[in-house]
């Protein structure tokens, strides 16, 4: 039996992505801590409740945001983390950060990348007008998401939609390919060339 791949999934509100991973029971990794910039967040219980355990490194107690980041830092080492899962982590990480995880920090986005990056990113969609949306697994680097593309899944978008309706049909489509991106992160199966992420199944 290979070695499990050990994450750490940051989270900073409800963490619906947080329990699609923990409801995935992927046999390849193991979430070993939950990370929460927010003491108030109710993914921390979602955590508890799979008695995960659960760092809070509230920002607002750091002046930089390196301090900050430096904390998270020891405390991943203590966990020996191998691969971080962002979802709804409402803070962008500096870029030396970034630069100690290369290409094992993944996000998700909820649209196709690289249309509608950044914030509001349903509103946006909707608003252009496009008859198609959905939603990238992607690795982070020092970009605003503009990361190797892991996985997309496409939704379309309806005359009648709001932003609750399309943003609940995103929803379903991330909790299905996340678990897979991180799945096949943990297998071995994924490899970065330049730009594009090969997957070997």
């Amino acid at each position: 039996m290979n070695k499990k791949t050990r994450m750490g999934v940051f989270v900073s509100g409800s963490g619906s992505n947080l329990q699609a991973l923990i409801d995935a029971k992927i046999p390849s990794v193991e979430i070993v801590v939950v990370v929460s910039n927010n003491p108030d967040a109710y993914a921390i219980e979602r955590a508890k409740k799979n008695k995960i355990p659960v760092e809070v490194i509230d920002h607002r107690n750091y002046s930089s945001r390196e301090d900050f980041e430096r904390e998270i830092q020891k405390r991943l080492d203590q966990y020996k983390v191998d691969l971080i899962a962002l979802a709804g982590f409402m803070r962008i990480l500096t870029p030396l950060f970034i630069r100690n995880y290369k290409n094992r920090i993944m996000n998700l986005h909820p649209a196709l990348l690289p249309s509608f990056p950044g914030t509001n990113a349903v509103k946006q969609a909707l608003m252009y007008g496009v008859k198609f949306t959905g939603c990238t697994v992607h690795f982070v680097d020092e970009g605003v998401d503009t990361g190797p593309i892991i996985l997309q899944a496409v939704v379309p978008i309806y005359d009648t939609d709001t932003e609750e309706s399309l943003l609940e049909r995103i929803h379903k489509e991330e909790h299905r390919i996340y678990p897979e991106a991180v799945r096949l992160f943990g297998e071995g199966k994924l490899r970065i060339e330049g730009r594009r992420v090969l997957v070997s199944e």
